[in-house]
């Protein structure tokens, strides 16, 4: 509790390769997370009393949560892998072992934070988990990292504590966890099979732990762009490169999305856009810039008032924000471009969040343009399915919205392979 608690946002995926761990056996074709939405039909967390619209719902009241997470002025002080994920309040869940003999925990997969992070015991203050919780005593290859050692720096506000690595980590809704810091041999499945061993992973032990979590995690899996995410472990294991493709999670396919890494993680081939991938702090987050937006063939720029070296990495790509959020001045003239082209009747949304809906009872024939996301070097143009959502039966509303943190969500990329190369600073789309 001594040690200070530094802000550690949750958003989207980033690399700096700072940290190469040595890994047992890795398959030469990279490999394949599978990735659930939290209310898809194959989520745990699946509630049939819920209808269509109302895990729609659900999702969108998530993502405002979400973004408070992510935003740095929210921030309370606390008193080539593979692995079966879900989503939990708007992030996603991923199985993992650690420990020898092995231990499963079932973690957040966060695309936003560095920290690896479970519950331990001894326990001191911990929310209630269904799971066992993991003890490190009965593993042989856990090892507490040492107030010296160069592991210690992973991470921000670090302390000495008996000897051993101490850290506070917090996060923008108010969660956090406190505990110390050791090295553990985490293991995940592979596209081929079986089980990869990666040895000396740095993660949290964490004895006093808290915020919004459901009885159903264990932790965090950091998967930022710090030194101390599993991501940027991987090291040599990934070559930096990863890749994900969204399928839309209200579909009734029961099909589930997929998280590459390494070789399986190539975006090419037609059709593929690139666009670089701007290095900011807080080093986790996947800056992006955007350029303009266009409506059909109405084209509106981006402008934050600002001179254009600073509009440079004006967005965010984060795969756990469900709606695409803009700067309000500019979400305006983006609406204006809508209302103007869409013929259909506006109507208030039932979920009374998003300002821009229209009474439709089908999908088809509705007159809906093309909505043109031009990033640097890359035009990804979105379809209906992508650009509106359908929160009633006759409701379908622009999933678009304004806020204070520019982030492009998950409904725009939802049916893109969308891959990042951070070793050349670039992110592509391909339909």
């Amino acid at each position: 509790m001594e040690a200070s608690l530094k802000f550690h946002s949750l958003l989207s995926f980033a690399l700096v390769l700072a940290l190469s761990i040595p890994f047992e056996s890795a398959p030469a074709d990279g490999f394949t997370l599978e990735l659930v939405h939290r209310e898809s039909l194959n989520s745990p967390f699946y509630n049939p009393a819920d209808t269509r619209y109302q895990h729609v719902t659900n999702a969108i009241r998530r993502s405002i949560s979400r973004v408070k997470r992510l935003d740095p002025s929210s921030v309370n002080a606390p008193g080539t892998p593979s692995a079966v994920i879900v989503s939990n309040n708007g992030e996603y869940l991923m199985n993992v072992s650690l420990g020898t003999p092995k231990s499963s925990i079932l973690g957040i997969a966060d695309t936003g934070s560095d920290l690896i992070w479970t519950q331990c015991a001894p326990c001191t203050d911990c929310f209630k988990q269904a799971s066992p919780i993991f003890e490190p005593n009965k593993s042989s290859t856990y090892k507490a990292v040492s107030c010296r050692a160069s592991q210690c720096g992973v991470i921000d506000q670090t302390s000495c504590g008996g000897g051993q690595c101490q850290y506070s980590y917090s996060y923008g809704d108010s969660s956090y966890t406190i505990g110390n810091l050791a090295t553990e041999t985490f293991a995940l499945g592979s596209s081929s099979g079986g089980a990869t061993s990666f040895p000396g992973v740095v993660f949290g032990c964490g004895r006093q732990n808290g915020g919004n979590f459901d009885d159903k995690v264990d932790g965090i899996i950091g998967l930022g762009g710090g030194p101390a995410s599993l991501v940027t472990q991987l090291g040599t294991a990934t070559g930096g490169r990863f890749s994900y493709c969204l399928v839309p999670f209200y579909s009734d396919g029961g099909k589930s999305s997929k998280l590459n890494f390494g070789a399986d993680a190539a975006v090419t081939g037609r059709g593929t856009v690139s666009t670089p991938l701007i290095q900011k702090e807080p080093e986790t987050f996947y800056y992006l810039t955007l350029e303009a937006v266009s409506v059909g063939e109405t084209r509106i720029e981006f402008s934050s008032g600002s001179s254009p070296s600073e509009d440079e990495g004006n967005i965010i790509i984060d795969s756990g924000t469900t709606l695409t959020l803009l700067p309000q001045d500019f979400y305006k003239k983006i609406e204006a471009a809508v209302v103007k082209q869409v013929k259909l009747t506006r109507t208030a949304d039932p979920t009374q969040v998003l300002s821009l809906c229209y009474s439709a009872t089908t999908d088809e024939g509705l007159g809906i343009p093309p909505v043109t996301f031009h990033f640097k070097g890359a035009d990804v143009e979105l379809n209906p399915g992508n650009s509106f959502v359908r929160v009633a039966e006759n409701v379908i509303c622009f999933a678009v919205s304004s806020g204070d943190l520019s982030i492009y969500g998950n409904l725009s990329q939802m049916d893109y392979l969308v891959g990042y190369d951070t070793q050349n600073s670039k992110l592509s789309f391909k339909p």
